[in-house]
């Protein structure tokens, strides 16, 4: 595969593609009279991707500028030795000009698809959803239960989250007493507070009480998978979305990719597709080559 690699880069790069101008792009080494640009050790660190040794960035281009030479000595050798001509390179060398052409296009697709104007949308979207979603601001304190089939340990557990909302009733401060009493330890830092959480984001039995409950309550003993709790209600408000430019990233990831996945389904859909080695089957719509199926608009956790 090597031998591959060298080839095409030596192909392409260094004898066919017309060189940029010597000021943007200069030559860094030259090899049997061969230039290596800068451009090409950005093809190769492109490549090798995170098999480039850790270093400082002198470091790293050394290595580089080692990787390519060897590389292109090698593809020399492998000519005069009439590699090209075997049949087996031959199918390696149609293989990765596939996949050279796959992923120029795919970038080049997702970098058209990823518009300003493209990316406003999915973030307006996005906003008009979060702002139909309610967020509790909501501290608690928690009994903890180590194992749920424990009868004994649980009733323990719910005596004491009883007897705390009874000196809650008789008027004894909440943050005090999640400070003193509470088994979850960040709790104890800061009063068991939870910040402001939508109903997603807690287990259920936790996330119906704490959203039932109007600002200022304090709930029943509430029972989850973590043990017995008490749950004061601090603030209610709809869901704020973050500023687009703290999310401008993720969204440039997903407009990229919804891109990509929908070139890719539509020449799938145009295509004749025929598998020989099964039966026949409608084909599937397809995620992009090396990219994830589209995550929801991003959103503020």
């Amino acid at each position: 595969m090597a031998l591959v690699l060298t080839a095409v880069l030596t192909a392409g790069a260094f004898a066919q593609a017309p060189a940029p101008a010597a000021a943007t792009d200069p030559v860094v080494a030259k090899v049997n009279g061969v230039e290596i640009r800068q451009s090409d050790l950005a093809i190769a660190e492109e490549d090798v991707g995170q098999n480039v040794p850790a270093g400082t960035p002198d470091a790293k281009r050394d290595w580089l500028v080692n990787y390519l030479t060897d590389m292109m000595l090698l593809a020399k050798a492998a000519e005069t030795q009439k590699i090209t001509d075997a049949p087996d390179f031959k199918k390696r060398l149609a293989y990765l000009r596939s996949k050279a052409l796959m992923e120029t296009l795919l970038r080049d697709s997702g970098k058209a698809g990823a518009t300003p104007d493209a990316m406003q949308h999915v973030y307006q979207e996005a906003v008009k959803q979060m702002a139909e979603e309610q967020e509790v601001h909501a501290r608690h304190i928690l009994f903890r239960v180590a194992d749920a089939s424990d009868q004994n340990a649980s009733k323990a557990a719910e005596a004491k989250a009883r007897s705390t909302l009874d000196r809650i009733k008789k008027g004894e401060d909440f943050v005090k007493l999640a400070t003193d009493l509470t088994e979850d330890p960040p709790g104890k830092a800061d009063g068991g507070d939870l910040g402001f959480f939508t109903k997603d984001q807690m287990v259920p039995e936790f996330s119906d009480a704490a959203f039932k409950l109007d600002k200022g309550q304090v709930s029943e003993p509430i029972k989850t998978s973590f043990g017995w709790h008490l749950i004061k209600v601090e603030d209610k408000r709809k869901r704020e979305a973050p500023p687009f430019e703290q999310v401008k990233d993720q969204i440039e990831t997903f407009v990229t990719r919804k891109a990509q996945i929908e070139l890719l389904n539509k020449l799938r859909a145009e295509a004749k597709i025929e598998r020989l080695d099964k039966p026949e089957a409608a084909p599937a719509p397809a995620a992009a080559p090396g990219a994830p199926t589209p995550a929801p608009a991003p959103e503020k956790k």
